[in-house]
């Protein structure tokens, strides 16, 4: 199952906004974006995986399915 969900959203999201969070409140993770934004990022560690999960094609939205459609 894929989701509706921008590829190309999300990674810009993440790239320009990732240590905020806001490209996990765009994919519904509502409680890890909470927890980016109260943390920069994870630290900025978080923030980075995410960004290679979204270029790889790996990163889920809040029901699990994968965003793959740039």
């Amino acid at each position: 199952m894929y989701s509706n969900k921008s590829r190309l959203a999300t990674f810009l999201l993440c790239l320009f906004l990732g240590e905020f969070g806001v490209h996990r409140f765009y994919v519904g993770k509502i409680w890890t974006g909470l927890l980016w934004l109260i943390t920069g990022g994870f630290l900025g560690i978080g923030y980075i995986i995410d960004l290679v999960m979204i270029i790889a094609g790996s990163f889920e939205d809040k029901n699990g399915s994968k965003i793959i459609d740039w």
